[in-house]
């Protein structure tokens, strides 16, 4: 299982000490938090795509992991959204396939439809075509990335005849993409449609709406040929803020939390909370809090957690991620290790991924244009077309 920070960058004042960083401290602040998260021994650093204030999360994403491929190791670098709405996907497969050869496969995607509505006219498209544009975008890269000459004609971008993409995927092996949705059942849908993973950000809903998420998610993976439900490739958000004893915790955090740009000037924190994955306390409570996610979603493959926003300042994050690193992560691991069901699959890797094609599997689950999966996907859409 992995476990990962992801940020959605952020520029917001600190109610405390009323300073607030410059758009070059919070970005070189945000590789300093990457690194640190790989020094801490996690799993997955995490970046969003936003094109507006007060957010300096890159509007091209694979500029800082590409900083980040090189200054780092072991950890896996993906995205926490990339704009599969807004985006041209024979960009998206060139840019995220040369990301790929730089980083020695430690790539992954989540693809989202994004939380601000102007960003559709500011690229010329509709909010009001928001899902038909994430199913045919992704459609033509997936097979971008699996074929070499492409010929494509849909409603929202110009005809291809005969495209290659270049470059190729390592390998021959496209990145591993994530759908990301907090409230769109047809995003689960389209996840399970490729045999892809689905992330749900659970950090704003209540356990009971994320819950259903994931269930149809797994329900529909099951149906399209991929495998078993409770084997299908599951990832969740949170938010932690941790500290030895939890009350500290609380007192520390209230001011940002009050004041945050999501979270501010609404519910309580005792309501948020209660409410939703949100866990302010001590890192015993993140760690049975983080557990119980299990109880509702089953055995799953990626846990990521926000923890640099709210203008906390840049010392108080790193802390974060060495408690997370010390004290939480390690008894997260064993734990879930230790309650996993066999033969529920691991997060994919490139290596994993080539494992399995080296074995004679699709190297992506539902990848193979003549797998079993992929029939069962052709023959779905014709009854779907036919009802």
């Amino acid at each position: 299982m992995e476990f990962g920070i992801f940020t959605i960058g952020d520029v917001t004042r600190d109610p405390v000490n009323g300073t607030i960083p410059t758009e070059h401290e919070r970005l070189m602040s945000t590789v300093k938090i990457a690194e640190h998260a790989e020094a801490a021994g996690l799993d997955v650093f995490a970046t969003g795509e936003h094109h507006n204030p007060p957010f300096v999360a890159p509007a091209n994403p694979t500029v800082l992991l590409a900083h980040l491929a090189a200054r780092t190791e072991k950890i896996h670098l993906s995205t926490s959204t990339t704009l599969i709405t807004t985006n041209d996907p024979v960009r998206l497969a060139e840019d995220y396939a040369y990301l790929q050869h730089l980083a020695g496969g430690r790539i992954s995607l989540m693809m989202g439809r994004g939380n601000t509505g102007p960003v559709y006219p500011w690229f010329g498209q509709d909010i009001r075509e928001g899902i038909p544009l994430a199913v045919e975008n992704y459609a033509l890269l997936h097979r971008l990335w699996r074929e070499e000459n492409v010929n494509w004609e849909g409603r929202f971008r110009t005809p291809l005849q005969g495209f290659t993409a270049t470059p190729r995927p390592l390998e021959g092996i496209p990145p591993f993409v994530w759908h990301g949705s907090i409230r769109s059942p047809q995003i689960a849908e389209q996840a399970a449609y490729y045999g892809d993973g689905f992330f749900h950000n659970n950090i704003f809903w209540p356990t009971s709406h994320t819950a259903r998420m994931v269930n149809l998610y797994r329900q529909r993976y099951e149906y399209y040929g991929h495998g078993k439900a409770e084997h299908a490739i599951v990832g969740l958000g949170g938010h932690v803020f941790m500290r030895k004893n939890s009350q500290d915790a609380v007192n520390e955090f209230r001011p940002y939390f009050d004041n945050a740009p999501v979270y501010g000037h609404g519910p309580s924190l005792e309501e948020f909370s209660t409410q939703t994955p949100l866990t302010v306390g001590s890192p015993q409570q993140a760690i049975e809090r983080t557990l119980s996610f299990r109880d509702w979603a089953g055995d799953y493959q990626r846990q990521l957690f926000l923890i640099d926003h709210a203008g906390l300042p840049e010392k108080t994050v790193l802390e974060q991620i060495d408690i997370l690193g010390e004290e939480v992560v390690p008894v997260l691991r064993r734990e879930f290790a230790s309650m996993r069901e066999p033969g529920v699959p691991e997060a994919p890797t490139h290596e994993s991924l080539k494992a399995r094609r080296a074995t004679g599997e699709d190297p992506i689950p539902g990848g193979g244009p003549n797998s079993k999966a992929a029939q069962e996907r052709a023959r779905a859409a014709e009854e779907h077309q036919e009802g």
